[in-house]
């Protein structure tokens, strides 16, 4: 029996053992997950090799015009392949006993092909005339190629480099290899970031699955000394949607700032996130914009752990949900543990409908109630991801304006504003604070 049907076999053994999650589970009590069947797909067909998915799994890299792209070594593995299984697996940690390992060994049980890259700067561009070091920019994107599939991403980031990743999931957009997207799509994608001392990854995620899609996309994401991750998500909703990003900063003066814009109509959508910070001078921000309407049905949890021993660690955590019509129903859960007294620390949630005094405002610039509300929503989503990206700078060099106007437009079901001369009053008010 060849390593690859050992080792599925061997997951869904535990599977057995352990059993799917729990109703009751913290993480997942207020949006349980389908049945451990719909991930694991047909057994008999594993086994036969039926269903294949090509080399890559659906992953493709693509360069950004006009900016640097660095040295990136990219491996597109297949899992069944014994060797190549060995290496793609190479190094990641099991799936422990959280709230969502039994995710991961559905993910194990099924994983096919995957990718590997390693990323930094290119010898002759390591920096620029002034000594500076250049920030490698990147594209990845995904499409599903089976009914039913586990997509893995493994991605290590060298020392002292500096990267900007898009990583686009538009799968309503796509089309099957036969011509035609499968009538749903089941996917179970893990993803293993890896940052090396010092290194920095402003990392920009696109994922908006078909309305009848059953989406789990799990990040793990490990810090070196100095190194800094921040995460901007745009997220719509589906028939089930989970976007979960684990965090460890176990090294000092890591940071990382979350920043999560939750896009559900008549939808789910369930984003987690959990932060470590057992190291000193670590520092953590997660915030979230939650956005529902029609019969959606959405959860924030943040969670954040600070460790003792860790001093001068700083966390903070901000949710907002917004309702914009029907019965939507919006869980927000800020969540602190703190062992140790040398720490800052502030978390809320604010929930409720939109600022009277910024739609009266748009109301009086002539604009009417849906284009108005649009303007408003639009505004805050951009606050959101400005802010983790560190200004407007990284969100206009990727010209991703429109295509956030875009979601935004849709899931207001009004079209999106045409641009405007620049006023003279600011016009994008803050989200309210928790």
């Amino acid at each position: 029996m060849d390593n690859k049907l050992l080792d599925a076999r061997d997951a869904r053994s535990r599977l057995a053992e352990r059993g799917w999650i729990a109703r009751g589970s913290e993480m997942f009590r207020h949006l349980p997950p389908p049945a451990a069947e719909v991930w694991l797909g047909d057994e008999k067909a594993i086994a036969a090799g039926a269903g294949r998915a090509p080399a890559g799994a659906g992953w493709t890299l693509h360069a950004l015009e006009g900016l640097p792209q660095g040295r990136v070594d990219a491996r597109w593995l297949d899992a069944d392949d014994a060797v190549q299984r060995k290496e793609l697996f190479a190094g990641l940690d099991e799936a422990g006993d959280d709230d969502a390992a039994p995710f991961a060994w559905a993910h194990r049980a099924l994983c096919r092909n995957g990718l590997k890259l390693q990323i930094g700067a290119a010898p002759d561009e390591a920096n620029d005339a002034k000594g500076a070091a250049q920030t490698v920019f990147l594209e990845l994107r995904h499409r599903p190629r089976a009914a039913v599939e586990a997509p893995l991403l493994v991605l290590e980031l060298q020392a002292g480099v500096h990267c900007v990743l898009l990583e686009r999931h538009e799968l309503e957009e796509h089309e099957g290899d036969g011509g035609t997207r499968a009538a749903t799509v089941v996917q179970n994608l893990r993803a293993h970031l890896r940052l090396g001392d010092g290194a920095t990854l402003a990392h920009l995620r696109f994922v908006a699955p078909g309305a009848g899609d059953r989406i789990a996309h799990q990040l793990r994401v490990q810090l070196g000394r100095g190194a800094r991750y921040d995460q901007a998500l745009i997220a719509t909703g589906s028939a089930y949607h989970l976007q979960r990003s684990v965090i460890e900063l176990d090294q000092a003066q890591a940071a990382v700032h979350i920043a999560g814009l939750s896009l559900a109509a008549g939808t789910t959508l369930d984003q987690q996130v959990r932060v470590a910070q057992s190291a000193p001078d670590t520092s953590s921000t997660i915030e979230g914009l939650v956005l529902a309407s029609g019969a959606a049905r959405t959860v924030h949890n943040a969670y954040t752990r600070i460790a003792a021993g860790a001093d001068e660690a700083i966390t903070q955590q901000r949710l907002v949900g917004i309702p914009i019509g029907g019965q939507a129903r919006l869980v927000l859960r800020p969540q602190l543990e703190i062992h140790h007294d040398k720490v800052q620390a502030a978390h809320g949630a604010t929930w409720g409908a939109l600022p009277e005094d910024a739609l009266f405002y748009a109301r009086q610039r002539g604009l009417d109630a849906p284009s108005a509300r649009g303007l408003i929503v639009q505004g805050m989503a951009t606050a959101l991801l400005e802010r983790c990206l560190g200004g407007p700078e990284l969100l206009q060099t990727l010209g991703l304006g429109p295509r956030l106007a875009q979601r935004v437009a849709h899931q207001l079901a009004v079209p999106a504003p045409a641009p405007a001369p620049a006023p003279t009053a600011p016009t994008r008010p803050e989200a309210p604070h928790g």
